[in-house]
């Protein structure tokens, strides 16, 4: 959570330490500049939580960070992973929709939503950044939504190949646990689990560690995707 002292972002709860006391002048989209801070979080601790006033737009500069909501039955269900580069927490509301934390060691870049907004205004290349951004957002959560009615392999199969080419790489190595897999999938951990061992055994994929995956075949994976 992000408390507001002033005109600075001072650390919520479970962050490490402050924001500098400096705004820095940082990158938010490819192509414009905004002034920011950089904040540094713990792993599991609160970026911000649902409900809360959606006064900050933030991306990610190291680490990773999920995004989920609590269930009316307790459980969680985890929307999306966000990595470096990736930008989140722009609502369309006054309120955030879900909760975000730092699934690792993350540091975040935070702008103030009326900075951006007020950019946007007077810069008509900043406006179409964000509605390339509020159009891709649409497009994952329409792509999660769908995801969640195929079987489990087709499911697990589906994020494997989404995390290989965010990262750009044949051999992933996860920032997330198998517990957040199964959150974001819908699945149980223990059929979380169990795909892998089945996609490995059917030489799919390797597992040289728990969080490191191997793809050595593709095709299968898009077979069961498609």
């Amino acid at each position: 959570m992000l408390i507001r002292t002033g005109n600075h972002i001072a650390a919520g709860r479970g962050t490490q330490p402050a924001p500098s006391s400096v705004p820095s002048i940082a990158p938010l989209f490819d192509s414009i500049e905004l002034a920011g801070v950089t904040m540094a979080f713990d792993g599991n601790a609160e970026i911000f939580g649902e409900g809360e006033p959606a006064d900050y737009v933030y991306k990610v500069l190291s680490g990773s960070v999920r995004t989920y909501r609590i269930l009316s039955d307790g459980r969680r269900q985890i929307t999306a992973f966000h990595l470096p580069g990736d930008v989140f927490g722009l609502e369309s509301a006054e309120d955030h929709s879900c909760s975000a934390e730092a699934i690792n060691q993350a540091t975040v870049l935070v702008v103030k939503r009326s900075t951006m907004l007020a950019t946007a205004d007077r810069e008509p290349n900043v406006a179409r950044q964000l509605w390339r951004l509020t159009a891709r957002a649409l497009r994952q959560s329409q792509d999660h939504s769908m995801l969640l009615i195929k079987s489990a392999q087709e499911r697990v199969a589906s994020f494997l190949l989404e995390m290989a080419g965010r990262l750009s790489a044949s051999a992933v190595e996860l920032p997330m646990t198998r517990q957040d897999i199964a959150d974001y999938l819908g699945l149980t951990i223990e059929t979380v689990s169990r795909t892998l061992t089945q996609l490995q055994g059917a030489a799919t994929i390797e597992l040289p560690a728990s969080r490191r995956i191997v793809l050595r075949n593709r095709s299968a994976l898009n077979r069961l995707d498609s």
